[in-house]
């Protein structure tokens, strides 16, 4: 069976969180591959000091994570 673009995405999480130091803030971009680092990142959210995000929607899903999120 082939995996779909959801699929690759939701493996690829794991791969993208590896690049995120500690202590530092995360640039965010919009759609539907950064909602899967969004819900991946919500993990990490203890190690950060917060997120900006690039829009409206990408911040409302942040701040739905409880991560410190400014826009």
């Amino acid at each position: 069976m082939a995996l779909t673009q959801d699929d690759l995405k939701t493996r690829g999480r794991p791969a993208a969180i590896a690049y995120v130091p500690n202590d530092c803030i995360v640039g965010v971009g919009t759609g539907s591959t950064a909602n899967f680092f969004i819900d991946e990142l919500a993990k990490i959210k203890h190690k950060i000091r917060g997120a900006v995000a690039s829009s409206e929607a990408s911040a409302k899903r942040l701040q739905g994570t409880a991560s410190k999120c400014c826009r």
